[in-house]
């Protein structure tokens, strides 16, 4: 049985329940994914186009700063990474975490939260910040059931 951790960004608190409800399931630690200025409802409206998070997800090189780095993730074998899916990526905000630590041999598995979209080509996307690691499509918007099956991966 390996270490597992739980690390997440929620915008809105959807997230942050399933990451809590996966860690309780799977018995692994939980790390919150916090950016360094947090977001205000102004920011996260994506009908705005001036928006920051519409700033962001316009430009893939964008990396919000993180609050804290002091996840030790070379301390475990299993991370789930969870997110709110925006506009069919993850946020840039999880590449900026992705790129903060070294993820070599580990196995990531993928959760997310949506409105309406599955995973788009957040997998893809994010295989470039931890190319050394086994990234692994998960679940959106996991059922009950859903996350006992996430709980053992690994």
């Amino acid at each position: 049985m390996s270490k597992k951790l739980v690390a997440y960004f929620s915008a809105s608190g959807n997230t942050a329940a399933l990451a809590k409800s996966l860690a309780d399931k799977a018995g692994a630690d939980i790390y919150e994914i916090r950016p360094s200025v947090p977001y205000t409802n102004a920011d996260l409206n994506w009908q705005n186009k001036q928006s920051r998070s519409s700033i962001e997800m316009s430009d893939h090189s964008s990396r919000p700063g993180l609050a804290d780095t002091s996840a030790d993730i070379a301390a475990y074998d299993t991370i789930y990474i969870g997110f709110p899916v925006w506009w069919y990526i993850a946020p840039t905000i999880i590449n900026t975490f992705l790129e903060s630590y070294d993820f070599s041999g580990k196995k990531i598995i993928l959760f997310a939260t949506s409105g309406g979209s599955g995973f788009g080509k957040a997998v893809e996307n994010l295989r470039t910040s931890a190319p050394n690691a086994e990234i692994i499509e998960g679940k959106v918007n996991p059922s009950a059931k859903d996350i006992e099956v996430l709980a053992e991966m690994d």
